[in-house]
């Protein structure tokens, strides 16, 4: 009986090491993920993190720049946001994000209450037509009036937009569109600049930070692109 029992043994090992074997190259679950945009519209260069994974890999976002939208996981997570360079966290925010939208967190300067996120309603484009909407991000500058007007003089107008608020997204004519913004209810101009639509793309405008009723002849906005 002797001479079956190592043999047997030696079968079992070799059975639970093939087990064993199986379950090490078995795939991770996969985390449900939803599409999160991270823009800056501060004057620092930064990286954002999610539970201390950097999620902005490809590059750095720079002022007035943002990542796209970049997969990121469902539920109530902690984000991070650093600047490059530093290794120091300038602030740490819990964002809870649901399967039914995407999202875009703002950063604005390197404080955790002046940041906010906004569910982003996205659409399919005419192909005759540009979208843009206009979000806020200026925690020193007021209530302000926004002006859109293209080419053929035809002028589209946003009143009394305050910090942390986000228009509708508004159809406007492809190609060069000057944009105003006023000290709201007032004639008092702040910033003018002329940005270039392309048809069927749905773009975002949002201030710089820092922006005051101070008008100034660096750019005071940024405009990316949505879709």
């Amino acid at each position: 009986m002797m001479k079956f029992k190592i043999p047997v043994f030696i079968v079992l090992i070799g059975l639970l090491a093939a087990a064993a074997c199986k379950k090490f190259d078995e795939a991770p679950p996969k985390i449900p993920t939803t599409y999160l945009n991270f823009i800056n519209a501060s004057a620092d260069t930064l990286n954002v993190y999610v539970n201390g994974s950097r999620l902005n890999n490809v590059s750095s976002t720079y002022p007035l720049g943002s990542s796209g939208y970049i997969q990121s996981p469902l539920g109530e997570q902690n984000y991070q946001v650093k600047r490059f360079g530093h290794g120091d966290v300038l602030f740490t925010v819990p964002i809870k994000l649901d399967s039914a939208g995407v999202y875009s967190f703002y950063a604005i300067d390197r404080t955790v209450e002046n940041s906010f996120v906004t569910l982003d309603t996205l659409s399919t484009l005419s192909n005759k037509v540009s979208s843009i909407r206009f979000v806020h991000t200026s925690p020193k500058l007021g209530p302000v009036d926004i002006v859109f007007t293209d080419d053929s003089k035809k002028s589209i107008r946003i009143n009394k937009r305050s910090f942390k608020t986000t228009s509708v997204f508004l159809t406007l004519k492809e190609g060069v569109e000057n944009i105003q913004i006023y000290k709201a209810g007032t004639t008092i101009l702040l910033s003018q600049e002329e940005r270039i639509l392309q048809i069927g793309r749905a773009y975002t405008l949002f201030t710089k930070a820092g922006l005051t009723d101070v008008v100034s002849t660096t750019p005071a906005t940024g405009l990316i692109i949505n879709q």
